[in-house]
C-alpha cells in the first residue's frame, strides 16, 4: 500500500517532512532549506492542507503580516495586425495572452520581492479565472477570491496594428464591481495583522472609503494606486490617513481640473495632494520621471532612466508602484523609493512578460546599483 506522501509532487514531500519533523519550524527557516520564496512556501503549505496532509496552520498564518491586494485580476489579451488595421472585415493578428490587472501585477512583483502577498479580487467561475490563478499561485495567497455566479472574469483586449500603435480596446471589468464593502468586511481578520493594505481604483469608490477607514481605525498604512484618470472620481472624499498615493501626471490634471505644463505645476501638484492629507504621494511622468515627496522630507524630482530596445509596455506602470511599496517597506529615503519604482519600470519595459522573470530583491539592488 502506497504511502500518503509518495501522492506529493518532490517539493510538497520534502515541506510535509520537515514539518513533520519540527511542526514549529518557522515559514523562513522552511524557505531557506528548500531554496524557496516565502511565497512559494505559504502556497505549498495551503495545498498541503486542502489535500488534508496538515491539519491547520495556524503557526504559520499568525507568525507573517502579509501585503494585502485589492482590485484588479485579469486576463491581457493583444492581438497584432500584421497590416494595416481596416474595420468591417477579418484581419490576420498574431495573438498573446498574459495574466493582468493592477492589483495582481503588484502582487506578483511583490511575491518575487520575497513579501508574503495576499490578493483579494472578484473573479468569474470560468477558464480565464483558471488561467489567471495558475500563472499567479506561486507568487500570492488566493484564497481570497470571491467567485462570483454568471460574472465573467476581468479582461482587457488590445488591437495593434502593423506599427504597434493602438487601433482599439476593449475593457470589460464589470467584475470589479462585486468587491464591496460587505465583501471587504468578511476580511477583516485578515486586514487587521496586514503589514499593509494596497488598493487599486479598479474598486468601487464606496469600498475605497471603507477601506481607508478601516486603516485609519486599525493604524494600518494604505497605498493607493490609480489605474486611470476616469477611475480618480473613485477616490475617497477624505484622503487623510492614506499612507501613499500613486498616480501619475494625467490623472492628477484630471483630478485638480489643472495642467502640469512645467516641473514647478507639477511639484505644486504633489503639494495639492499632501495638502488634501496624503502622507506620501509619487506622481510619474513618463520620460521624465517621478516627483516624489512628504511633507517631512520635502519634494523631489527623479529623472527616468534612459530605456533602449523595450519590447513591451505592459505592466511597467504596475512594475514601478511595486517597487516603490517595496522600498518604502524596506526603509529607504524617498529619493531611492522612487528610483527604485524607475529602474523595476525600465526593467520591465525591456520584458516580454507583464512581470520581469528574473526580478529578486538582490537583482533589483544590482540594477539600482549600475544606474549609480
Amino acid at each position: 500500500m502506497l504511502k500518503k506522501s509518495e501522492f506529493l509532487n518532490e517539493k510538497e514531500q520534502k515541506l510535509f517532512h520537515l514539518i513533520k519533523k519540527d511542526p514549529y519550524i518557522s515559514q523562513q527557516e522552511l524557505a531557506n532549506a528548500l531554496n524557496l520564496s516565502r511565497p512559494s512556501i505559504a502556497n505549498l503549505i495551503s495545498g498541503l492542507v486542502k489535500k488534508g496532509y496538515i491539519r491547520g496552520k495556524a503557526y504559520i498564518v499568525n507568525e507573517t503580516e502579509p501585503v494585502v491586494c485589492i482590485g484588479g485580476a485579469n486576463v491581457d489579451r493583444k492581438f497584432y495586425g500584421q497590416d494595416t488595421i481596416q474595420l468591417g472585415t477579418s484581419n490576420p493578428v498574431r495573438s498573446t495572452q498574459s495574466a493582468g490587472g493592477v492589483a495582481r501585477n503588484i502582487s506578483e512583483n511583490l511575491g518575487r520581492f520575497g513579501q508574503e502577498v495576499s490578493l483579494i479580487t472578484a473573479s468569474g467561475a470560468d477558464t480565464d479565472w483558471s488561467f489567471i490563478e495558475s500563472s499567479s499561485s506561486l507568487y500570492m495567497d488566493l484564497d481570497q477570491v470571491v467567485k462570483v455566479p454568471h460574472a465573467s472574469t476581468g479582461s482587457y483586449t488590445a488591437v495593434l496594428d502593423d506599427a504597434g500603435d493602438l487601433v482599439v480596446a476593449l475593457a470589460d471589468m464589470e467584475v470589479y464591481e462585486s468587491i464591496t464593502p460587505e465583501l471587504i468586511a468578511t476580511h477583516t481578520n485578515l486586514l487587521s495583522y496586514a503589514k499593509c493594505i494596497v488598493a487599486d481604483l479598479n474598486c468601487p469608490k464606496e469600498t475605497l472609503q471603507a477601506l481607508c477607514q478601516f486603516a485609519k481605525t486599525h493604524h494600518k498604512p494604505i497605498v493607493l494606486v490609480s489605474v486611470s484618470a476616469p477611475k480618480m472620481k473613485r477616490l475617497p472624499e477624505d484622503l487623510h490617513g492614506v499612507t501613499w498615493l500613486i498616480t501619475n501626471r494625467d490623472e492628477t490634471e484630471e483630478y485638480f481640473h489643472d495642467e502640469i505644463t512645467t516641473n514647478e505645476a507639477w511639484k505644486q501638484a504633489v503639494n495639492k495632494w499632501l495638502t488634501a492629507g496624503v502622507s506620501n504621494v509619487v506622481i510619474t511622468n513618463g520620460k521624465d520621471g517621478a516627483m516624489i515627496g512628504n511633507k517631512d522630507e520635502g519634494i523631489y524630482h527623479v529623472p527616468s532612466m534612459e530605456t533602449t530596445n523595450i519590447a513591451d509596455v505592459t505592466g511597467a506602470g504596475d512594475a514601478f508602484s511595486s517597487a516603490v511599496i517595496y522600498a518604502w517597506l524596506e526603509n529607504k529615503s524617498l529619493i531611492d523609493i522612487a528610483t527604485a519604482g524607475i529602474v523595476n519600470a525600465s526593467k520591465t519595459l525591456q520584458s516580454t512578460f507583464t512581470v520581469r522573470q528574473d526580478l529578486s530583491p538582490t537583482q533589483l539592488q544590482k540594477d539600482m546599483e549600475e544606474l549609480k
